[in-house]
């Protein structure tokens, strides 16, 4: 891991740090607070409690910034197989599972691990890619599946194999380019896909069914657009951390960093959870924007390496 600057700084240094909601961040933080060591401070009212009990610190590693958005895809599909729904997410296998996402889609090794059928192989595919999603049953009923697993292959991304056929530029590249890329070329298409030998496996959740968001990293739901994934190996998970994206409008707000993600790696890198649903991945699939994030610490921990 390369060598971190931490820099403290005061709260006149974070743009936009009045005009935040920040009990809404502090709910959001609430969620997992208790998940958190003693050296953390207990949810308090705000504003004033943030700015008592936290030290904004400036982490970096030397990578540009990069800020990205996850969202829960929200879906039709159904217990059993049927010509709607052909298409498996796999429960993740007793004692694991180290076969390629080709060795799995094109082989029976799986057969019996089936936990939900949906209606194409994109739709799982960009199901894997989020690690959660909300399943709409055909009798109206709602069910929720998360990540149980992976199958220990190296996330391999299609965007990027896009870009490098000269397919799309960078600047274009999203989720609806590789989307409508895929399911124009046929059988080409999924063969783009199987080039991600990473494969995600999942289960149902029963615990936080009705909760905002998916399950998060922290075993808890997530909140739009107040939850971040971040890499856990330089900000805490349940760390509260102020963003200043540079997007058009800019957004400066404080989240919570409650889940991880394998492409989210890095001091300056997050991924920023819009919610559930179509207009959520939309919105999310356009986000590719620099700036620069600020995990706030306790203040016994703030001058800690």
């Amino acid at each position: 891991m390369p060598d971190l600057i931490r820099t403290k700084l005061g709260y006149q240094d974070l743009t936009g740090w009045a005009d935040d909601d920040h009990a809404q961040a502090v709910a959001a933080y609430s969620l997992t607070a208790d998940l958190l060591s003693d050296a953390w401070p207990k949810p308090g009212n705000g504003r004033e409690w943030i700015e008592a009990h936290f030290t904004p610190v400036l982490i970096q590693d030397g990578a540009p910034p990069l800020f990205t958005g996850y969202f829960e895809p929200q879906v039709n599909g159904s217990r059993t197989r049927s010509p709607h729904f052909p298409t498996p997410l796999y429960r993740l296998p007793p004692g694991g599972c180290t076969l390629s996402r080709t060795q799995i889609e094109t082989g029976h090794a799986l057969e019996g691990q089936e936990l939900i059928w949906v209606a194409s192989p994109v739709e799982a595919f960009f199901i894997q890619v989020q690690g959660s999603a909300r399943i709409c049953l055909p009798d109206g009923l709602y069910l929720r599946v998360g990540f149980a697993g992976r199958n220990g292959h190296p996330y391999r991304s299609i965007g990027r194999i896009l870009v490098d056929r000269g397919v799309c530029s960078a600047d274009n590249i999203s989720a609806d380019a590789i989307r409508t890329w895929v399911v124009a070329n046929g059988q080409d298409g999924t063969d783009l896909l199987r080039e991600n030998p990473s494969f995600v496996f999942f289960r149902e959740v029963t615990e936080f069914p009705d909760g905002p968001g998916p399950i998060g990293a922290m075993g808890r739901p997530v909140t739009p657009l107040r939850t971040i994934a971040v890499d856990p190996d330089i900000t805490p998970l349940g760390a509260m951390v102020w963003i200043e994206r540079a997007s058009a409008p800019p957004q400066n707000r404080l989240m919570v960093a409650q889940d991880t993600g394998s492409a989210i790696k890095g001091a300056q890198r997050a991924d920023i959870f819009f919610g559930s649903g179509f207009e959520a991945g939309t919105l999310a699939g356009l986000v590719k924007d620099a700036g620069q994030m600020i995990v706030l610490l306790p203040n016994d921990l703030a001058d800690l390496p």
